[in-house]
């Protein structure tokens, strides 16, 4: 887990949510007091980075995951064969791997819809997909069924529901199949809808009012977005997928709390693709390209942190090598 030892340095790191040009006093490695060190970092190019290059390319990528994904149902739903389930699967699998990639930006437009907690609660309650199945009478908008739907639900809609895939196709092709796929073609437009709403604001005026607001005050976009990031390291990705399945917390293991807990294993997949995806965004990689932008790296650059006489940037990029 060294990557995670990179980037906890980072989060170590006192974030000085200073003005631009503003003196910051970098930490001396001797004990010896320094004097200010005059940093001069713009926010709004590195805003800009994030939003243009980064964000709503994400988004975007993953919009068209979600719509592969939709398709690949309703050829599901039309014949429930063994060879379409291994498809609609395969498209679950490419649209949460791209989920890894927008899920840390829980800010505008996702945090007005509750996009992280909609799409990705686990581990999802069986028992109440399996009732809202057979009574046929739920509500997927109210906070209550957060469990019930998003990835967790499909994973277990088709992942879930027999020992095999032969099992599992037995159910699409009974008595309750029509139920089953009212409710996976529920839980799919509610994931779509949600998608559709926050692409759509980050590309029309949210793109603009993130990128504006570069002050340093606290609900300015950079303070703003840094606690975030750290919060979805610590809780969503440290703990929600590592520590907590581990039993770092509970003192004993909980297998069953593990992202795609029924298709097991992906579960390390989809835990190094966020981590990938954090580590890049550290970076100010451009989506899917090699090209690197302004970004937390070069403001820490900027400041020319040092920890333990090492570049921190650099032991957060080393430690990710060394995984």
């Amino acid at each position: 887990m060294k990557r995670i030892l990179g980037m906890a340095l980072f989060i170590s790191l006192v974030w000085a949510c200073s003005s631009d040009n503003e003196e910051v006093v970098v930490p001396p490695t001797d004990g010896t007091p320094e004097e200010p060190t005059a940093v001069n970092f713009e926010r709004g190019p590195m805003l800009t980075n994030w939003a243009d290059n980064i964000i709503i390319p994400s988004y975007e990528a993953f919009s068209v995951q979600m719509s592969a994904l939709t398709t690949s149902f309703e050829t599901f739903k039309v014949d429930a064969t063994t060879t379409n389930l291994v498809a609609f699967r395969e498209a679950w699998l490419s649209a949460y791997i791209g989920w890894q990639h927008v899920s840390m930006f829980e800010i505008g437009p996702a945090e007005s819809v509750d996009f992280r907690f909609s799409m990705n609660t686990y581990p999802t309650n069986t028992d109440n997909i399996d009732n809202h199945v057979a009574s046929g009478m739920y509500d997927l908008s109210l906070s209550s069924n957060r469990s019930s739907k998003g990835f967790p639900a499909l994973d277990y809609l088709i992942n879930g529901l027999g020992e095999n895939d032969d099992a599992i196709i037995s159910k699409y092709t009974s008595e309750e199949k029509d139920a089953l796929l009212a409710y996976t073609e529920a839980v799919l437009a509610d994931m779509s809808s949600l998608t559709v709403e926050v692409v759509a604001d980050w590309k029309g005026s949210y793109r603009d009012t993130f990128v504006s607001n570069d002050g340093s005050s606290a609900t300015a976009s950079v303070d703003r977005f840094v606690n975030d990031y750290i919060f979805y390291f610590e809780k969503f990705l440290r703990a929600g997928k590592m520590g907590i399945p581990l039993g770092v917390f509970s003192g004993s293991p909980l297998p069953e709390n593990v992202e795609a807990f029924h298709k097991g294993d992906v579960s390390k997949i989809l835990f190094l693709e966020g981590l990938q995806a954090m580590q890049d965004f550290f970076n100010g990689r451009h989506f899917a390209s090699s090209t690197i932008g302004e970004s937390l790296a070069s403001y820490l650059d900027n400041l020319n942190t040092i920890k333990d006489g090492e570049d921190l940037k650099a032991l957060i990029n080393l430690s990710s090598i060394k995984t």
